[in-house]
């Protein structure tokens, strides 16, 4: 059989992401020797970057990278830096996560900015500042994707950035913000630092006005890093229920941001906010949170956990926040709320951000498109000779669009029953007792990104009690999610390698 695919470009692409993500390994270098701890792990895990990338390099010195090999390079490169981004956890040898399963699902859980964990015990005592703050940057690199960041910084992997842009990029498109993708990507990354930034001042700004003696420099750091990319990891057991009802109120704006797409905000900072307002998506996003926030206080106000009004109000939009914009914080264990507020939350994990965001989930606008298509279909029901073009937001969405996002829909909803199915079936095999509301939610938190489920892997949870075998069929589902699906389904089709 003759490949169709160019192996030693995608390998000699691969490398360049591998060799460059040695660079963020300093960041844990510098804090572990600026504590006096051993920076072992990170020098070893730097030095095998560095060479495994540079003889991968060195296999097409001139790579030419077409629409096929793209596809590849997207779902090498995600799992390649997953692999390399265990090696710390499994050198350290601290905890739960020293396993290369589990150091693996952590890994694959950060980058992808999933926030599934299998750290028994969270905290600083038992794992080093500087392993914790790798286990946060993963997330912050993730987030706007480290193709995007490499074709931005990097001008070997601007060849065919269209096509990886697109294939990494979340939502059913990119919005080019300029003529160049290079361009586009660096303003994209602007943006993304900018919202970060500004988060570190608000957060460790309210540590050194007193309202929050939690959020200290660590702290401060630890959560910018997880909450722009939607990432969710905290350094705290307890997630943000450790802090002050300040810090949830200073987060909440942020997530509602980060779900948001990046491109608008960009017009926004230009002098444009008008495009804001006049989106479609961004407003049936905003009104989904509004409407399901109000639902969801209705429900806890009456009989709820909270003994005040404004108390009801906080959780309630911060957990709406953090399950539509898959963050997967958690403000307060939901698992001890009624069933309606579960089975609520439940619901929204398929919904997701805006495209071109950094939130994970279907997206409104495949929603929005759908939605419209239904509404098509029945009009021609009734009036079959009449043509009907679907419009979002004045403009007409071609039919190879509409047939692509229900299938992506379709192919959503089916892998997330086969990943049903499979787990359930591992956790038979060897004996473990879980009920199937606790599947379910581990398969779609994974899949879509967001981290907690109720029951066993609720928010005040973990995922260490699953097989070896379930852990990999859940990083193999946060892979899956985090690249929509398509752009790694496509490769596993025998005819990709021979047409």
């Amino acid at each position: 059989m003759r490949l169709t695919v160019d192996l030693q470009c995608v390998l000699s692409l691969m490398g360049t992401v591998v060799k460059w993500l040695s660079l963020p390994l300093l960041v844990p270098l510098f804090v572990a020797l600026g504590r006096g701890n051993s920076g072992y792990p990170f020098v070893v895990t730097i030095l095998l970057c560095s060479v495994i990338g540079f003889l991968l390099e060195r296999l097409d010195r001139d790579p030419d990278l077409g629409l096929k090999e793209s596809f590849l390079l997207e779902s090498l490169a995600w799992l390649s830096v997953a692999i390399m981004g265990a090696l710390p956890y499994i050198i350290e040898g601290q905890g739960t996560i020293s396993t290369p399963v589990n150091a693996f699902f952590e890994s694959m859980s950060g980058f992808t900015t999933t926030g599934a964990t299998v750290m028994a015990n969270i905290s600083l005592e038992d794992h080093s500042h500087a392993l914790m703050i790798w286990r946060q940057l993963t997330q912050w690199l993730g987030g706007m994707g480290i193709i995007v960041l490499g074709i931005a910084i990097l001008p070997r992997m601007s060849v065919g950035g269209s096509e990886l842009i697109k294939a990494e990029a979340p939502g059913p498109d990119v919005e080019r913000l300029t003529p160049r993708i290079v361009e586009t990507a660096r303003r994209l990354w602007f943006i993304y630092a900018l919202l970060t930034l500004l988060l570190f001042v608000f957060l460790y700004g309210s540590h050194l006005s007193g309202y929050a003696p939690d959020m200290d420099l660590f702290n401060s750091v630890a959560h910018v890093f997880t909450t722009m990319p939607t990432g969710g990891f905290s350094p705290e057991a307890r997630s943000i229920e450790a802090f002050s009802p300040l810090v949830q109120w200073i987060i909440i704006p942020f997530m509602f941001l980060a779900g948001t797409n990046f491109a608008l905000q960009w017009y926004c900072l230009t002098g444009s906010p008008g495009k804001l307002l006049k989106d479609t998506e961004f407003l049936t996003y905003l009104g989904a949170i509004v409407g399901s926030a109000t639902f969801l206080y209705g429900l806890l106000i009456v009989g709820g956990p909270f003994a005040s009004v404004s108390e009801t109000v906080r959780h309630s939009l911060f957990q709406i926040l953090t399950i539509v914009t898959t963050t997967g914080y958690a403000s307060h264990d939901f698992n001890t709320w009624g069933s309606m507020s579960q089975t609520l939350l439940f619901i929204l994990m398929f919904l997701g951000g805006c495209a071109g965001s950094t939130g994970g989930g279907i997206k409104v606008m495949r929603w929005l498109t759908t939605v419209k298509m239904f509404g098509r279909e029945l009009f021609q029901a009734a009036f079959p000779r009449s043509i009907r073009s679907i419009r979002v937001g004045g403009n007409v969405i071609p039919d190879s669009t509409v047939r692509r996002i229900m299938s992506l829909i379709l192919l959503y909803v089916f892998t997330f029953f086969i990943g049903t199915l499979l787990i359930e079936f591992d956790a038979y095999r060897v004996g473990m007792e879980l009920d199937t509301v606790e599947v379910m939610t581990s398969v779609a938190a994974c899949l879509g990104n967001i981290g907690p489920g109720l029951g066993a892997v609720g928010p005040m949870n973990n995922y260490l009690f699953f097989s070896p075998v379930s852990k990999l069929i859940l990083s193999f589902l946060m892979w899956a999610g985090r690249l929509e699906l398509f752009t790694l389904f496509v490769i596993l089709i025998p005819r990709y390698w021979r047409v």
